[in-house]
């Protein structure tokens, strides 16, 4: 059985994969921060000198975004993880890092970004800036695959802004789904990102930047139709600007290409699912967040 670690064991993406069928498959290890801190060199140190494996999952961030407690030394942090765990890269054969489209950089998306158009601007925000240092670099070390993701939504993600599941707490408390602009999205249910990390833990393909993102794009006002749909609830939805925003979706052309049984959970199936579990976690919501837009 193969050894995992997977960083990052309290956010996002480290929660889900943590409760994934992949723990049936593999030996993961979701370390506490008080036991690998990343960004620290000694604790990084110190957590290697005990152990190795066949694979890294990172996933561990300091978060850039409009809900985050704290963006100062954005770029710092993030970097002193990357490379204080490449720094081991005799303990580990295999590196799996979580990036973002954010890497394409957002004044200049294009719908369905290939792979090929990083590099044609370079980020002005710290965030996709920090995502771009990244992909200049990791695809050159031997094991090390970036994953660029781009809108990702599931259980455990930040309801006071993420926007599927902010509007299906919103349904949950009839409250109306708000939007402040409609505009078209790639939206992988995360879910759908397990057997992909499963076919990249046991195979190693020749290309290293891979765009994870479903075949199919969506506009915001049709998901929030689509979650009104779901609850069944005479709630309105409001969008409080015209037109469409600037798209935000890849090409997953070499995905499909590396993984030739690759399927996504339809968006309506995925969101009733979602619905269903914060019906069942709804002692995790706190109403007064949904109140006020961020």
């Amino acid at each position: 059985m193969k050894k995992i670690l997977v960083t990052g064991g309290t956010g996002f993406l480290g929660k889900n994969i943590a409760e994934s069928y992949l723990t049936d498959l593999y030996e993961l290890h979701v370390p506490p921060r008080t036991e690998l801190d990343c960004s620290d060199d000694t604790s990084v140190s110190n957590y290697f000198s005990k152990q190795s494996f066949d694979v890294i999952i990172h996933s561990a961030a300091k978060p850039g975004h409009r809900n985050a407690a704290d963006t100062a030394s954005l770029l710092l942090t993030n970097s002193r993880m990357i490379f204080n765990l490449l720094k081991y890269n005799d303990r580990w054969e295999k590196f799996l890092n979580m990036g973002s489209g954010a890497i394409y950089d957002m004044r200049h998306y294009q719908p369905k970004m290939k792979e090929s158009y990083f590099g044609t601007f370079i980020p002005a925000d710290e965030h996709g800036y920090n995502k771009y240092i990244f992909g200049k670099y990791l695809p050159s070390q031997e094991g090390v695959y970036d994953f660029r993701i781009f809108g990702i939504f599931g259980k455990y993600e930040d309801y006071a802004i993420r926007f599927i599941s902010n509007a299906i707490c919103k349904a949950i408390f009839d409250l109306p789904i708000t939007l402040r602009q409609n505009r078209k999205f790639d939206y992988l249910y995360v879910d759908d990102l397990m057997p992909i990390l499963e076919h990249f833990i046991e195979n190693s393909p020749a290309d290293r930047s891979f765009n994870i993102t479903p075949d199919n794009s969506i506009e915001l006002l049709d998901l929030a139709n689509i979650v009104k749909s779901v609850s069944g609830k005479p709630i309105s939805i409001e969008v409080k600007e015209d037109g469409l925003a600037a798209e935000y979706s890849g090409d997953n052309t070499l995905l499909h290409s590396t993984i030739k049984s690759l399927r996504f959970t339809p968006i309506a199936a995925a969101i009733e699912k979602l619905y269903t579990w914060y019906l069942l976690n709804i002692n995790r919501l706190d109403k007064n967040l949904l109140l006020t837009d961020k």
